[in-house]
């Protein structure tokens, strides 16, 4: 097996869902991963959630690589000048930063056009979802060049720019399609490889307990919503970050953006119950939007 020993990674917003996912399967292949997000041990994010940065370091230390909790908010710029100090005092350079800060489901008012959605709550999602990634990639270009290259990958939400179902939602996710292609643009004579990534259906935590199942029983939740039947765990999206990781290749494809039924067809992984899943044959021929 291909290993990422000695390659140091940032997996910006990796407490839980995807980033925890991608966190899991880079220190799997052996690699040196910095976990960031808000919710510690001791300290609660305004998410609620019970998941943290400390959970998900072990988790990354248990399966072969070396987990390393920060607490960060990437929306303070203070925070992600320390972070990138941090990881240049004890590591000397910086391979892969994975842009997975999002944040956004507590303040998306699904169901409300732009106009009646409450506005500083989407400007919020503005400063969460896109405001931070800007930030955490400007900060992350002086150790790219130091170290004469690296991946960004900037994880999204659909492969095109049509809109997502609510206003604030789209532009964010949009932005962060974009900024992929736009990076990969200005950093190319730098050898610094951008590439934005998409999950399908997403079977996250949050997710589960929405529908009131778990991952033992999790097919129950189509009961509620028949589209999870289509539905990924975040390990898929992490055997995803992981295989572009390890690509030779890599520059290849700087500047696309990829789903992950399109990445497992290239590279051939699958997720951890041995499935495939592929939402973009399962939209085409199932969701009408």
């Amino acid at each position: 097996m291909k290993s990422l020993k000695g390659k140091v990674a940032i997996v910006a917003g990796g407490t839980r869902g995807a980033g925890r996912g991608i966190a899991v399967k880079l220190g799997e292949a052996g690699a040196i991963v910095y976990v960031t997000g808000r919710t510690t041990l001791n300290h609660q994010s305004p998410m609620g959630r019970k998941e943290t940065i400390e959970e998900t370091a072990e988790l990354i230390t248990k399966t072969g690589g070396i987990g390393i909790p920060v607490k960060v908010d990437h929306t303070v710029e203070s925070d992600v000048i320390r972070l990138f100090d941090q990881v240049k005092k004890e590591q000397g350079k910086l391979d892969i930063l994975v842009n997975d800060v999002w944040g956004g489901d507590p303040l998306t008012e699904w169901g409300k056009p732009v106009g009646e959605h409450d506005l500083h709550k989407g400007l919020q999602i503005q400063k969460q979802a896109v405001q931070s990634h800007i930030i955490t990639a400007h900060y992350s270009i002086p150790l790219f060049r130091e170290n004469k290259g690296g991946l960004i990958i900037e994880i999204t939400d659909g492969v095109d720019y049509k809109p997502r179902g609510n206003f604030y939602y789209s532009l964010a996710k949009i932005s962060n399609i974009h900024m992929a292609q736009a990076m990969a643009q200005d950093l190319k004579e730098y050898n610094i490889i951008s590439i934005a990534v998409t999950p399908g259906f997403l079977r996250s935590e949050a997710m589960l307990e929405h529908l009131g199942v778990t991952e033992e029983n999790w097919k129950d939740g189509a009961k509620v919503d028949p589209h999870f039947i289509a539905s990924e765990t975040p390990f898929y999206i992490g055997e995803a970050i992981k295989s572009l990781a390890l690509d030779p290749n890599i520059a290849d494809k700087t500047g696309g953006v990829y789903g992950t039924w399109e990445l497992s067809e290239i590279y051939g992984f699958k997720d951890i119950d041995g499935t495939q899943p592929h939402w973009g044959n399962y939209f085409k021929n199932n969701v009408k939007v």
